[in-house]
Formats: structure tokens, C-alpha cells, sequence
């Protein structure tokens, strides 16, 4: 796939390691030791690096889909302080689930009396058997290998697992994800939250908004724009 930055919509989740140096192998294995999300500052002092040698290494990983980045909460004057962690480790067999969601997706289409609601469905039956342990939504997500990245206008989603399937299927696949991100909220007992999403939505990323369930109630949940990236 192109991922120029005309392409709308997430990079796929990376099915093997990139190459690293080993100064990038060292940044990312503080990052796997770590209790949580942690700051350029830590992760320097870990190494006995300088701390612009290291945004730089971490940088790196962000854009390897081996870490994630997210805005510390504000605690006062200026803009808050980045946090990194560790990607979950990649699944040696996502292929084989790429394939398989691209079948699915298609036999839903040709077969299902509605293979939206179907396909979300399927995506949270699916999300039950991932969620094991309660956790929030965006630490499911970075789970699901979303690499999600919030701000103000919600949470965007940087990397899509189903990717191929999803710009083949897009109003099949996208669904599934719903019915995955709603699972993960039942696993919270979070009745009152749904969520919608905007697939494509941007260079880089589609959009994901978790609403209460009374905003937008009369919204159609199939009304979502499902382009393919361009």
C-alpha cells in the first residue's frame, strides 16, 4: 500500500520488527521494563543519555509502530509533556488473520440479510475473548494495535491490524472494529458509552469519538463516511 501522506486513513500495524540500531533496541527495551508511560527525561536518565538523543530515538519507535505517544495531563501552564510506552509485541500470525478477516468480510457481504450489524456483532463477541483483564479503552486499543493517540477532537487511530480488509470492505471491516471498541466497553461494564467511528478520516489516521449514549442517539449506526483512503 502507498502511505503517502495524500493516503487518508491509519498505517497498517506492522507484522515484523523493523530493523533498529542498536541505540533504538536499547530505547525501546526501557521502554518494555517500565511500570507504565513514562518521559523523554526518564528514559534518558535510564540510558545516560541526553534528552534530545533520545526524543529522537523514540520518535523513531513511534514511527516503527513500536511505541505509542500521548500527552501527559495538563497540570498548569505550557503544553503537558509527552509519554511513551511500548507497543504490545507483534503477532507472528497476523497475516494469516489479514487473510482471514478479507474472507470474512466478503462472505458477510454476499451473505448477511445486514453485514454491518453483523460484522459489529462478530467484532464484539471477538472483543470478549481479547479483554481479559479490565482495562481502559485506549489500553485496549494499543492492545488491539490501534496504536491510539488522544486529543481534542477524540482518539485517533494510527494504525489499523485489518488494514487490507478494511480498504477492500471498508463498510464491513470498519463495523467489526465498532463491534470490537464496543466490546472492550462492556468488559468495563460501560453501558452508557458508544462508540462512533470515522474510518479515513485524515492523513495518517481514522477517528474514533465515544459518545454518551444519549448524543446521537438518532443517528443511524450504519451512517458512518466508510472511505477508502485515496
Amino acid at each position: 500500500m502507498n502511505n503517502s501522506p495524500r493516503s487518508l486513513g491509519p498505517a497498517p500495524t506492522p507484522v515484523a520488527a523493523p530493523e533498529l540500531t542498536a541505540a533504538q533496541r536499547a530505547t525501546l527495551e526501557q521502554l518494555r521494563t517500565a511500570d507504565g508511560p513514562v518521559r523523554v527525561g526518564e528514559v534518558a536518565d535510564g540510558l545516560g543519555l541526553h534528552a534530545n538523543t533520545v526524543r529522537e530515538h523514540l520518535d523513531a519507535l513511534v514511527d516503527a509502530g513500536l511505541a505509542t505517544r500521548t500527552r501527559a495531563a495538563s497540570s498548569g501552564r505550557g503544553r503537558p509533556a509527552w509519554l511513551y510506552r511500548a507497543a504490545p509485541a507483534e503477532d507472528a500470525t497476523m497475516r494469516a488473520y489479514a487473510g482471514m478477516a478479507i474472507a470474512l468480510a466478503g462472505h458477510l457481504r454476499r451473505t448477511a440479510d445486514d453485514p454491518r450489524a453483523q460484522a459489529r456483532e462478530l467484532g464484539r463477541a471477538w472483543a470478549h475473548d481479547l479483554t481479559d483483564h479490565p482495562a481502559d479503552v485506549l489500553t485496549h486499543l494499543r492492545e488491539f494495535g490501534f496504536a491510539p493517540v488522544s486529543d481534542e477532537s477524540g482518539i485517533a487511530l494510527t494504525r489499523c491490524p485489518l488494514l487490507d480488509a478494511a480498504r477492500r470492505y471498508p463498510d464491513i471491516t470498519c463495523q467489526l472494529h465498532v463491534g470490537l471498541i464496543q466490546g472492550a466497553l462492556d468488559a468495563l461494564g460501560d453501558t452508557d458509552t458508544r462508540p462512533v467511528l470515522i474510518p479515513f478520516a485524515a492523513p495518517g489516521v481514522c477517528t474514533l469519538r465515544l459518545e454518551s449514549d444519549g448524543a446521537g442517539a438518532d443517528a443511524d449506526p450504519d451512517s458512518d463516511d466508510d472511505r477508502p483512503g485515496r
